[in-house]
């Protein structure tokens, strides 16, 4: 495999990493509605401050995510807009609804 293919799916991998977790899904699809206050996703996934800091951090790092400071709040929003097709995407996959190579 060529380095620069490697590269690409190490960069893929981050990514979906940076989704594969509930609390971090929540909050990229609370995302898909519009920019949202750390301290409201704070208050959606019901964790401490430091642990969804964490986890907002790896999505930032990831690429997933932007985010602004404004005053004392940070805003975050997602870096693209096409991540609801992804997700029915994969609720297909998930629930075993296509049996075809496209299910989007």
């Amino acid at each position: 495999m060529p380095a620069a293919a490697k590269t690409t799916s190490k960069k893929r991998a981050a990514v979906i990493k940076a989704l594969a977790h509930p609390s971090r899904l929540l909050i990229a699809e609370a995302l898909m509605a519009g920019e949202l206050c750390v301290c409201d996703l704070k208050d959606l996934v019901g964790a401490d401050m430091s642990t969804v800091s964490k986890h907002l951090t790896l999505m930032r790092e990831a690429g997933v995510l932007n985010c602004e400071k404004r005053g004392l709040n940070i805003y975050y929003s997602l870096a693209c807009d096409c991540l609801g097709e992804f997700l029915r995407c994969v609720d297909k996959l998930a629930t075993g609804g296509t049996k075809t190579k496209r299910c989007c």
